[in-house]
């Protein structure tokens, strides 16, 4: 079998693979009826034997969507997990990411507890799925919690010796995907799982057919896992760099980072750049996506240069207005806009302070330094949301009156509409309208007097609505 590159097989695949047909050779000669499980496979129905397998027997699947971003959590047992995989310390340590959180990998999963006491009340009602080296392919979690209950077996359907990984990753894909009650991936670990289909050459089309989504959302999903991936590396100082279960629980900030961002671009690519970076600082230092929204292209210089601390942002140097040579070619491009570069070193600060605050290999002296300077930038960015939000509330405020109007000339010209129909079936209702035209009328005085108030030069549509709600009628 073709495992991921990433990992090495077992050392003891063909001692468990014996095992694993004599299980099969009893599961089949033992008559009567035998469990088998339906496996989705390209769009093929594959029957698969279901047996009985000792859990200490099975191993976690170091490559699994399940936890795939999370492994970063750890970043020295992540390395010891990627060289030996199947060694017990890299076995214990997928077990403890299948028990936890999916955004705080320290913390235990009340889910998880969950699942443990619904296996405990009824026992296990589906079977999982195993290679023929004892690979949890699907049910590590379920494997996982009944390890914890003691009990010493587990059901299992067996895929066939000739899987290939990218067989068992579509397998995987195809059952986790299902419209059922099944834990769903977490935000990051479905993204990965797009970026392998479309590394594996699967069309936008086929996955977003397998996912349930749009091809749109596809896209979006991509920009937004190469958004992520620049992160890390840009984070990477003094050995400490971000992980990818950093940025779980940001998924309606990104979704609408990435809207604004290709809005933006379109007219201001140097403010699409300037927006990304300030948003991408502002969600690292846990701001809300009510917050976030605040931030749009002026954001530095009308409000976050101001709080920022002296020296907080090195200088921009003078080469970042130059032209860029690419070699071979003997063209420049224009190098990127101070206003650009600015924003850069804002957000790489908070991208290294972030990461080394929480990295466990960082000295004390560095940490209490990265903290010092995550506060700086938090306390100057809460600071300058504070009078964005103020700004946006008050210009929401003013722009509130004549929207309201806009929506009632929509509905009086919809009126206008009804009249002609109600008049042309001889259904017009002459008196319920006069009484309601009186309340209107009412209604437009209120508003002309409200609206003259302190107003010495009044419009064009002002002098109008004050010259109407004048006129006296002689039935008055």
């Amino acid at each position: 079998m073709n495992m991921d590159p990433e990992y090495s097989l077992p050392s003891r695949s063909s001692s468990f693979d014996e095992l694993l047909k004599l299980r099969l050779e009893e599961a089949r000669g033992a008559g009567g009826t035998r469990e088998t499980v339906t496996v989705d496979w390209n769009g093929q129905a594959l029957h698969v034997d279901v047996i009985d397998l000792p859990l200490d027997e099975l191993l976690f699947n170091p490559a699994t969507h399940r936890i795939r971003a999370q492994c970063s959590h750890d970043r020295k047992r992540e390395a010891t997990l990627k060289a030996e995989p199947w060694r017990s310390d890299s076995q214990d340590y997928l077990a403890s990411l299948l028990k936890a959180m999916p955004a705080d990998p320290a913390r235990r999963d009340p889910d998880f507890d969950k699942l443990k006491e619904d296996l405990r009340q009824y026992g296990q009602n589906e079977p999982g799925l195993v290679t023929h080296q004892g690979i949890i392919v699907n049910g590590n979690t379920r494997v996982a919690a009944l390890r914890e209950l003691g009990v010493p077996t587990t059901r299992v359907g067996v895929l066939p010796a000739s899987f290939t990984w990218d067989d068992i990753t579509a397998v995987e894909l195809s059952l986790q995907l299902r419209n059922d009650s099944r834990r769903e991936y977490s935000y990051i670990n479905r993204l990965l799982a797009i970026d392998e289909r479309i590394r594996l050459g699967v069309s936008r089309e086929a996955i977003a057919k397998e996912f349930r989504c749009t091809v749109k959302t596809v896209d979006q999903h991509v920009w937004i896992l190469q958004l992520i991936r620049d992160q890390i590396e840009r984070s990477e100082s003094d050995g400490a760099a971000l992980r990818l279960v950093d940025f779980e629980g940001m998924q309606e900030r990104l979704k609408e980072l990435h809207r604004d961002y290709i809005n933006l671009a379109k007219a201001d690519p140097d403010g699409a750049e300037a927006l990304r970076e300030y948003r991408v600082a502002a969600m690292l230092l846990g701001f809300a996506k009510t917050d976030v929204r605040f931030i749009d292209e002026g954001f530095f210089e009308d409000y976050l240069s101001k709080q920022l601390p002296e020296g907080f942002v090195p200088a921009v140097a003078e080469s970042s207005q130059s032209e860029v040579a690419i070699p071979g070619l003997g063209i420049a491009m224009p190098g990127r806009s101070p206003r650009v570069d600015t924003a850069r070193r804002v957000t790489r600060q908070v991208l290294q302070a972030t990461a080394q605050t929480s990295a466990r290999q960082i000295d004390e002296e560095t940490r209490r330094e990265a903290q010092a300077a995550r506060d700086q930038a938090k306390q100057a960015f809460n600071e300058a949301l504070d009078y964005a939000g103020r700004a946006a509330r008050l210009r929401k405020r003013k722009q509130l009156a004549p929207e309201r109007l806009k929506d009632a000339i929509a509905s009086l010209e919809l009126c206008i509409g009804e009249i002609v129909k109600a008049k042309g079936a001889r259904a017009f209702d002459e008196e319920h309208f006069d009484e309601t035209v009186v309340q209107f009328r009412s209604v437009v005085r209120q508003l002309a007097t409200q609206v003259g108030r302190g107003n010495e030069n009044p419009g064009e549509g002002v002098t109008w609505l004050l010259k109407a709600a004048a006129i006296k009628e002689e039935y008055e």
